[in-house]
């Protein structure tokens, strides 16, 4: 018997130790507390869109749980970004650091305000920017310029970085403020997978000038769609809130506008769910650190694979576990996916890379390497809390 059908009989063997037979979802919503009360509130109030007590509720509890000075919701995460990159003055032309190996909403974000995404290298142990690279990059490739960023190659400002907290994961965050103040260049974090992750005791997404969440289905907590906006300055908080609702001037009944805006704020019967949510996000972080230490227990027998482990100085969401398997068996992966999925088991790969899609192909980056050979080897793994705990 060749080696590929023996690595996915392992694997196999591996998810069915640890949590059960299939059928297993990738990550499922579970929505076990006081989801339909709210919901079944927020009807009887007929105040369904975005006007509405459960979105300042909301707000006020994201503000609460990640200590964030100002949240903002919004319809998904990805218009967090695109308001988030408007915030910290990204404009036409300009080119906006951001991973090579991340979900294309980053990229599009940066393309929504007709800027250019430039791909950086990721880190083998992380899976998130290697930050020493880049800073090494920045010194060779760029100048300073009236206090800005200027990459040498094509003239351009850099103006923003955009690191993302891959599947939960902590980015170097220190390091990257450190890089941002030297080249002077605006740190937004992309914290869409990252609520409940933590870096030296502060929460994902509360370094930078600005951080997003998302709220998506499959994420560690949902409001069906949804994201937000953080930030602890209370001009940008502000403009964000206008940004969102259409620009439009406060009065009880005129309509007004006093720049290009976007309808972008969060639907009552969204933020509705979401406190629902949130109430029980502790004990879905446990579970998810819970299921992180039996797969890391089933995993050990399996030989050419690990379990990506929380980095160091951070404390992980664990939203999606993740297999990397060894170099030399990347050419395993397929067969892999194949067989899980055919089994009843939801694995996916990684991210296909931004520099490899026909709309960025003329994107500057860096050399990826790293990031190339991680995008080869990455299987995800059903990670839904559910599978630890029967969530009351």
């Amino acid at each position: 018997m060749s080696s590929s059908p023996i690595l996915a009989e392992q694997i196999l063997n591996a998810l069915r130790e640890a949590v059960g037979p299939p059928p297993v979802a990738l990550h499922a919503p579970t929505f076990n507390g006081n989801e339909w009360a709210y919901v079944k509130e927020c009807l009887d109030s007929t105040f369904v869109s975005s006007v509405g007590s459960y979105v300042s509720q909301f707000e006020h509890d994201l503000m609460r749980f990640t200590k964030a000075d100002h949240a903002v919701a919004v319809v998904n995460g990805t218009s967090a970004l695109h308001i988030a990159l408007i915030l910290a003055d990204v404009k036409a032309g300009d080119e906006v650091l951001m991973p090579a190996l991340t979900f294309v909403a980053t990229a599009n974000a940066i393309v929504y305000c007709n800027a250019i995404p430039h791909f950086v290298e990721s880190d083998e142990r992380t899976l998130n920017v290697d930050v020493g690279k880049l800073r090494e990059y920045l010194i060779r490739e760029t100048r300073q310029h009236a206090n800005q960023c200027v990459n040498r190659q094509t003239g351009r400002v850099i103006r923003a970085i955009v690191p993302v907290h891959t599947f939960g994961h902590p980015v170097d965050v220190e390091e990257l403020l450190s890089i941002a103040q030297d080249f002077n260049i605006k740190l937004i974090e992309d914290a869409a997978e990252a609520i409940g992750s933590y870096y030296k005791g502060k929460h994902a997404g509360t370094f930078g000038l600005l951080g997003t969440l998302s709220f998506n289905g499959n994420k560690t907590i949902t409001t069906g769609g949804g994201g937000a906006i953080l930030t602890n300055d209370p001009s940008l908080a502000s403009r964000a809130r206008h940004l969102t609702t259409t620009a439009k001037l406060s009065h009880a009944w005129v309509y007004r506008h006093d720049e290009v805006g976007y309808n972008y704020r969060m639907p009552n019967i969204n933020a509705a769910i979401g406190c629902a949510q949130l109430e029980q996000l502790p004990g879905k972080l446990v579970a998810k650190r819970q299921l992180f230490d039996i797969y890391n227990a089933a995993f050990r027998k399996v030989s050419g694979v690990q379990l990506v482990a929380e980095p160091p100085h951070s404390i992980s969401n664990y939203w999606l576990q993740t297999l990397l398997l060894q170099p030399e068996m990347r050419d395993q992966r397929d067969q892999v996916l194949e067989a899980t999925n055919k089994a009843g088991y939801g694995t996916r790969p990684i991210w296909t890379l931004m520099s490899e899609l026909p709309m960025f192909l003329s994107s500057p980056k860096m050399d990826l390497s790293v990031a190339n050979s991680l995008s080869q080897r990455i299987i995800n793994i059903p990670s839904s809390p559910s599978l630890v705990i029967r969530e009351p």
